[in-house]
């Protein structure tokens, strides 16, 4: 998932350098999107990685 999100946001600041605002945008905002789901899912693994089973 964190390789989606980094190839998102690399085409947006490709596609924000040679000047194509809408698809740049629309990058982004999926970069951004994964992004927070990938955050989620990390803090969601840790914190039940971390529990004691017993």
């Amino acid at each position: 998932m964190l390789r989606w999100t980094v190839t998102f946001l690399v085409i947006a600041i490709i596609a924000a350098i040679l000047g194509f605002g809408g698809i740049a945008a629309g990058a982004a905002g999926i970069a951004k999107i994964f992004f927070y789901i990938f955050v989620v899912l990390f803090v969601l693994s840790f914190f039940m990685g971390r529990r004691s089973v017993e």
